[in-house]
């Protein structure tokens, strides 16, 4: 440590490393507790600061993005803080236009429909620079967090951006984005080489800016079955994981922990165990112990309350997580719901879970 205080990037040292531990597959005192879409709407100061401004417009601002992230920790003692952003900052950087629609979510007025509309797709090179706001926000939060906890970054992997570009929005089905998997293979691994070059130095300019972590959501994973997903997901995802790893050994920095949340994916846990993350981030349809048989001693698993346990009173959500914590057992081990938060959920609620998983993993320790 520096006698001021800061770390090696000049950045406030960091006084709570447990998630990090965990993520290395270290021993903890205790087990870690983060949330997904803990920066979100079920929070009143949130709704209160994203009022004025349109989805992206904040997403563009270093200092609402900051606070954003902030709010929960201002609440909740989270072992983890995850940068306010969205994932389809990815495709708007390669050009696409993205629109956030009040109670619709996200909508691409002109998604990719033939294979020439891949013409339209800015070089994966210029991402970077388009990008140069997350960084920001990132630096800016790494700093105002004052070594608090650790800073998540993220990203969207390759095949589910492509869902997003394709279908134009939300879909129940994929099925214009499976269409292209099964009638234009060679120009799907195209799409998909392109959103991966895009992503590396994306995720590798984001621990440059001070992140100290890194998830890949795969949130389509579900959509796919074992062989579309081993051709069309997995190899990108090895690949981002690989390539991150590379790129930040030959700039000279210390490695980050990477997550892997495939939704859905229970059908290839064995195959995300293996693809280079440290970390396997779960849902609820996956049962704690027959995951761990399934990945071995080698990574440590995150998840998988459902986020609909929250709705259920207080001491119940303590029930819930002391079976979930004697499930997934004391060591190599993030509690964190199974999906995000939902907008209508009680904050007292998302307390309650985390003061019982810090309560209860501490009691089982010492047993």
């Amino acid at each position: 440590m520096e006698a001021n205080g800061l770390g090696p990037q000049g950045f406030p040292e960091l006084k709570n490393d447990t998630f990090l531990r965990a993520a290395w597959g270290e021993d903890t005192d205790y087990t870690p507790v983060w949330c997904m879409r803990q920066a979100g709407r079920y929070l009143p100061e949130f709704r209160e600061t994203r009022a004025a401004q349109d989805f992206f417009s904040t997403c563009r601002s270093p200092e609402a993005c900051c606070e954003l992230t902030l709010q929960p920790l201002r609440r909740f003692p989270l072992d983890a803080a995850i940068i306010f952003s969205d994932i389809l900052v990815v495709p708007q950087a390669l050009g696409m236009e993205v629109t956030m629609v009040p109670g619709k979510g996200p909508c691409f007025p002109e998604p990719l429909r033939e294979e020439r509309d891949l013409e339209r797709l800015r070089d994966p090179a210029a991402v970077v620079s388009e990008l140069a706001y997350v960084f920001q926000a990132i630096t800016l939060t790494r700093q105002r967090l004052a070594g608090r906890v650790p800073l998540i970054g993220f990203a969207g992997a390759p095949w589910t951006l492509m869902t997003y570009m394709i279908e134009g929005g939300s879909s129940s089905t994929m099925a214009q984005a499976k269409r292209w998997l099964y009638q234009r293979p060679k120009a799907s691994h195209q799409l998909l080489r392109i959103l991966t070059d895009a992503l590396v130095p994306y995720l590798v300019g984001q621990v440059v800016a001070g992140a100290q972590a890194l998830q890949l959501f795969e949130s389509h994973a579900g959509h796919l079955g074992p062989q579309l997903f081993n051709k069309f997901a997995l190899p990108y995802i090895r690949d981002v994981a690989k390539r991150v790893k590379a790129m930040l050994q030959e700039a000279g920095l210390a490695p980050v922990p990477m997550i892997v949340f495939a939704k859905d994916g229970h059908f290839a846990l064995e195959e995300l165990a293996q693809a280079g993350y440290e970390v396997v981030g779960l849902d609820w349809t996956v049962a704690p112990q027959k995951a761990r048989e399934r990945v071995g001693k080698n990574v440590t698993l995150q998840g998988n309350l459902d986020p609909c346990a929250l709705y259920a009173p207080e001491e119940e959500i303590g029930r819930l997580v002391q079976q979930m914590l004697d499930d997934f057992g004391p060591q190599r081990y993030i509690a964190n719901l199974g999906h995000g938060l939902y907008p209508d959920m009680d904050p007292e609620h998302v307390g309650a879970f985390v003061d019982a998983v810090h309560k209860y993993s501490r009691a089982l320790r010492q047993n």
